[in-house]
Formats: structure tokens, sequence, C-alpha cells
């Protein structure tokens, strides 16, 4: 007989914080670049059903040293970057950018009757890969594949998620930094999802609802960091909807101003020094 799963407990909770960013957008915002949520650094959520919170998206600006992770539950937003990429996301679309050595982009919001709601996570890159080359794609909501759970429903972006029960898959984005996997679950009430998961960073934000989260209850805007263990085990009363993230930390310095993220302070100086002479995405 098998051995029982060791449940991953909630180790600590951090509510998000409102925040401004582009052209005026207004956001909720997560972020951590201390280290705490390696190799994760930053999570914006943007929801909203008046235009003037968003419409100004996020004119052409600058990143290296990242990938970064757009996510649509509704509305929409628009991609262009230096490289030529054009590409237009809906709802349960996502676009993922490796910023690498350098990339200036922007995205601008499409809106529906909802307004829009929509995510980005920043991921960091390990040292040898932050002046790599810059890549982009985008990918549909028909490619990523889903796992049910009882009243539940998980769709993976990236990475490899597994119920207990064995079932398994491997969402669409498999060169996530710090083999990174991204999931959308969704419980409907009395819905239950029990997860394999060994990874040593595991979060649950819930933007949608509340979940209870191996018995502890994570309302919406808290992210949930999980102690040690062997399972996920999620539930939801009334209905929820979360983001699941699960990586393993790279464990070297963080040097962060702005768009950019390196690991030391003069590469810092070098990436804006870069920029101002027009030569971050040579």
């Amino acid at each position: 007989m098998a051995p029982t799963p060791t449940i991953r407990q909630v180790a600590r909770l951090v509510n998000t914080q409102p925040s401004q960013d582009g052209d005026g957008v207004k956001i909720q915002r997560l972020h951590d670049f201390g280290g705490g949520l390696d190799p994760f650094l930053m999570l914006d959520e943007l929801a909203s059903d008046q235009p003037d919170d968003y419409i100004g998206g996020f004119p052409p600006h600058p990143h290296r040293g990242i990938q970064t992770l757009t996510y649509v539950i509704h509305g929409g937003l628009t991609h262009e970057d230096h490289l030529g990429h054009s590409s237009t996301i809906h709802a349960g679309d996502a676009q993922w950018m490796h910023t690498g050595r350098g990339i200036i982009h922007s995205e601008m919001p499409l809106t529906d009757h909802r307004g829009l709601h929509a995510f980005q996570l920043w991921l960091n890159l390990a040292a040898r890969d932050k002046l790599s080359q810059a890549t982009y794609r985008d990918v549909r909501a028909e490619e990523m594949p889903e796992l049910r759970g009882r009243d539940a429903f998980l769709t993976a972006l990236g990475g490899h998620w597994e119920t207990l029960a064995g079932d398994s898959v491997d969402g669409p984005l498999a060169s996530l930094a710090g083999q990174g996997a991204i999931a959308h679950a969704r419980l409907d009430a009395g819905g239950e999802l029990a997860l394999a998961n060994h990874a040593t960073t595991l979060l649950v934000y819930v933007f949608d609802g509340s979940l209870d989260v191996a018995g502890r209850r994570v309302g919406k805007g808290q992210l949930a960091r999980l102690g040690v263990g062997e399972a996920l085990q999620l539930s939801s009363d009334g209905g929820a909807q979360a983001l699941l993230l699960a990586g393993e930390p790279h464990g070297e310095p963080i040097a962060h101003y702005g768009p950019f993220v390196m690991n030391q302070q003069t590469e810092l100086e070098q990436a804006l020094r870069d920029y101002r002479d027009g030569t971050l995405t040579d």
C-alpha cells in the first residue's frame, strides 16, 4: 500500500496592494524582489469594468533579465515588439515573453461588455540566461489541456500538473524559468481538487471567491505560499478561481530597477546605459 502523501499547508498569506503602471493603469500587485517567491517576482491583476482604469495601456517600454506571462480572463490585449511580433489575445489566451538581453514592447487593452480582467506574471531568469536572445509566443485557449477534479477544473498554461489519482497534463509553455508551472484552477460550489506537487515554491493566488487550502481559508486577493509536502488539497464551499504557480528557486542575488532584473547593481547600471544608448536589444 502506497504511503499517504503529506498535504502541503499554508506557510504564509500575502494580500495584494493597489498600484498603477503603464499609462495610469490601475492594478492590484504582489511582488517580492528579495527572493521570497523565487523564481517568481511579481504578479499584477488588472480587473475593472471602468475603461478609464486601463484604457491608457502599456505604451512601448523595455525589459531585460525576466520572462513575462500575460493571461486574459476576459477582454483582450494587443502585443507589439521591436522584433516585429504583433498579436492579440482574448479570453483564455496567454502570451509569453522571454526578454533575455532586451526587448521593447507594448501591451494595449481591448475591452468587452465586462471591461478587462487579465494578469501579468514576472519570472526571474537565471544568471546564465539574463543576456540570452529575446523570444516571444502566444498560446491560444484551445492549446491548453485540462485536468478534472470533483466539480473542479485545472487548465494548464505551462509545466507539468498531476492529480493524486494519477491523471496528468503538460501545459504548452515548456520553457518557463525556474522549471515553472502555471495553471488556472476553477472550482464550483462544493468542488475539490487534489494535486500531486513536490515543487520547492508553490503559490496559490485566489482571484474569485474563496478557497480552502489544506483547511485554511484563502480569500479573494490573497496569495498563499505553501510549505513542504507532496500534495495540494483545494476545496471551495461557494466556488472559486485561482492561479497556481510552481517552480524551483534560482537562489541567486536579485538586483531590480523598474523593468530590469539582474544579479548585480553594476549590471542594472549597464542595462540603463544600453537603453539610453539604443543598444539594449543588440
